[in-house]
């Protein structure tokens, strides 16, 4: 559990910033803070904003409860101004963070611990434009952003490159398509809760994930054994070679035509969204483990020096 020498009663939760994610932060942080209220803490909901550490200074809460998504969030920066000021705070640190949001990073940490993730390349916006970098079907993402915001499925059937939007980081991610069922395992502490099978009519989208109905749930997903075993194991070793801390969630896909060769290991997100429709605290409920107790828990887990 964490390191406070007493138990933490206030709470400042994270919400918003400056982010491409900032709405679905909003929600997560609300909810939280809800929830948080309900377990008996005192909260303040605090949106990141540039005045942060001067707030944080002033609010000086025993616990920082970090519900910010994307960068600056999710990426290290938030963890680092939280280690500069000495607050304990939920979910990973510093390193753990800035690898995960590093997609192309992450994959060489999940090779080296003997993970399976599909061939990756980091090319310029224009070069995609102009060209297939790679034989289709892929998929083309920013390196450093989250919940599938901008995300290209380039099909093979495709006649030429996607047309990137401008708002595309310069440099982006190009990787093999992965086909198959979408499956995610959420790592609490140092245990896998289950495993969730996600039902889309179409691609796995922004809308998708955060709008109600726009995906069902199967929990625990209705695998053979053996697929839902190597979910739970790749989630926990996957937590462990980037270092993370608190709560995270591995997402993978899993080609049924291919047995156990054709599970694939997505990315690790340090930062699961906590709204109503959200992945991880569904998967803590179908295990007895209420909204609010998860809440509770990462406050009691935060630490510094993460």
């Amino acid at each position: 559990m964490g390191q406070s020498s007493r138990t933490p009663r206030t709470v400042a939760v994270l919400l918003g910033g400056p982010s491409a994610e900032r709405e679905v932060s909003l929600s997560s942080g609300r909810e939280c803070a809800t929830a948080l209220r309900e377990e008996g803490f005192e909260v303040t909901e605090l949106d990141a904003g540039s005045d942060l550490c001067d707030r944080l200074r002033e609010i000086s809460p025993d616990v920082v409860f970090n519900a910010l998504h994307g960068r600056w969030g999710e990426d290290g920066c938030v963890q680092g101004l939280l280690e500069w000021l000495g607050i304990p705070y939920t979910h990973s640190g510093v390193l753990a963070s800035a690898l995960a949001m590093d997609k192309q990073r992450s994959k060489d940490a999940f090779r080296a611990a003997g993970l399976p993730v599909v061939e990756s390349l980091i090319c310029a916006k224009e070069e995609v434009r102009a060209r297939h970098v790679m034989a289709p079907p892929y998929v083309v993402k920013p390196n450093n952003e989250g919940s599938s915001v901008g995300v290209y499925l380039v099909h093979e059937v495709a006649n030429g490159p996607p047309q990137l939007s401008d708002d595309m980081p310069d440099d982006v991610m190009v990787e093999t398509f992965a086909p198959g069922r979408e499956l995610t395992t959420t790592v609490m502490g140092d245990k896998a809760l289950t495993v969730t099978d996600i039902l889309t009519d179409g691609w796995y989208d922004y809308d998708a994930k955060y709008k109600p109905g726009g995906s069902r749930h199967i929990v625990p997903a209705d695998i053979p054994t053996e697929i839902f075993d190597l979910c739970m194991d790749y989630a926990v070793r996957a937590h462990d070679a980037l270092g993370c801390k608190g709560l995270s969630r591995t997402d993978f896909r899993w080609d049924e035509a291919r047995g156990a060769d054709g599970l694939i290991l997505l990315e690790t997100n340090t930062q699961p969204g906590m709204t109503p429709t959200s992945l991880s605290p569904e998967q803590g409920t179908k295990t007895g483990i209420s909204f609010g107790a998860m809440c509770r828990w990462l406050v009691e887990d935060a630490s510094c020096h993460r």
